[in-house]
């Protein structure tokens, strides 16, 4: 007998489950909690810190365009492919993180840290502490099998604010 629509699992659910196999441990998860947005972070002030080339038809437009908007329409392309709610939400807190890499980007022209730099310093602390989690959950990370998992740590998380506040996604 075949499942109906209604009955079959979507690719997100799929997707958070088999990224969920790797993710058991209290600890684990704690760590995850912390972590992921800081590497979500970290990637968004690495990416931005990129120099851009100045595109003239832009004019004072230009501003507004740099790796990160690019790299954020692809990510937010396939999130909303899967979830359009968590996409929205992942919408936001990209927005967040970019108002922060913001202030590291005035900080630095201040006299501060250069922002790749302590973008850099959060990817690389950000990740021993994965690292650390995975060690003490004895998984390796998802990731380590497919690579598309670098982008559902961020929704898996979301997915569980989304079910606290009883939306479906």
């Amino acid at each position: 007998m075949t499942k109906n629509k209604a009955e079959e699992k979507r690719q997100i659910d799929i997707l958070f489950d088999k990224y969920a196999e790797s993710h058991q441990n209290s600890i684990n998860k704690t760590i995850h909690w912390i972590c992921v947005p800081l590497i979500v972070f970290s990637i968004i002030g690495l990416v931005s810190a990129i120099p851009f080339p100045h595109i003239a038809f832009l004019g004072k437009y230009n501003m507004y365009i740099n790796w990160f908007s690019i790299v954020m329409a692809v990510t937010i392309y396939y999130y909303l492919k899967l979830s359009p709610l968590l996409s929205y939400f992942m919408l936001f807190f990209f927005g967040i993180c970019y108002y922060f890499v913001v202030q590291l980007e005035h900080l630095e022209k201040g006299g501060g840290p250069a922002l790749w730099q302590v973008s850099l310093l959060i990817f690389v602390l950000a990740w021993i502490g994965q690292f650390i989690g995975h060690k003490i959950e004895g998984k390796k990370p998802s990731f380590l099998d497919d690579l598309k998992f670098l982008l559902i740590g961020p929704l898996w998380l979301l997915h569980f604010i989304a079910k606290k506040l009883k939306i479906k996604y």
